[in-house]
């Protein structure tokens, strides 16, 4: 796995669970409003090992219930599910964070059981894909995930987040009618913030 930061602990990111961060490094999105532009390129500047991470999350095993495997773009790794049945085996709750662009990859994670909560980033409605994302994105790709994941019986949350002048009521709408029936959905300020501020240290955490 790419791993480009760390975060040793969460409350707030996998609801009902203290949870660590694992941010993967590269994403195929180019969204204006990213908040982790170190995290884009494939081949970052801040690598952090593997094994490194899995023994301080060994260590955390009996204060930490879960993991959040962020990004970047997680489905990017083409070790992914491996590395999440790792974390299961090691007894934590995984959570995905994903754009939504690779809907074989999460099908895999939900057949194979390798996922307990995904979050799903919903841009913009299809037909401003392009101007939310920096790329252009397949729309059916990100529609059959949306499919997939609201279908699987995995809790699940479909998210938008709120950039000012980027989206528009109209288009806050259309992106309501986007989101599956029953599905829950919310809509999140732009916070200008860096993951990476939270990156793991050798010489703060003791790894």
């Amino acid at each position: 796995m790419r791993i480009g930061g760390f975060q040793p602990v969460t409350a707030s990111d996998f609801p009902g669970c203290m949870a660590a961060i694992i941010f993967t490094q590269g994403c195929n999105f180019r969204c204006p409003f990213c908040h982790n532009s170190s995290l884009l390129p494939l081949e970052g500047h801040i690598r952090l090992a593997e094994p490194e991470i899995l023994e301080f999350l060994q260590r955390r095993r009996t204060l930490l219930g879960g993991v959040v495997v962020s990004g970047g773009e997680p489905c990017l790794q083409g070790d992914l599910p491996r590395f999440c049945q790792k974390l299961h085996q090691m007894g934590f709750a995984v959570k995905l964070d994903t754009n939504g662009s690779y809907p074989n990859v999460i099908e895999q994670l939900l057949a194979q059981k390798l996922v307990d909560f995904i979050a799903m980033d919903v841009k913009a409605p299809l037909d401003r894909l392009s101007a939310l994302t920096g790329v252009a994105p397949n729309a059916e790709a990100i529609q059959r995930s949306m499919t997939l994941i609201a279908a699987s019986g995995v809790e699940h949350l479909f998210r938008t987040t709120d950039v000012t002048p980027l989206l528009s009521s109209e288009d806050h709408l259309a992106i309501k009618k986007l989101i599956p029936a029953g599905s829950p959905h919310i809509v999140q300020p732009f916070v200008q913030k860096n993951a990476l501020a939270a990156t793991l240290r050798h010489n703060r955490e003791g790894c």
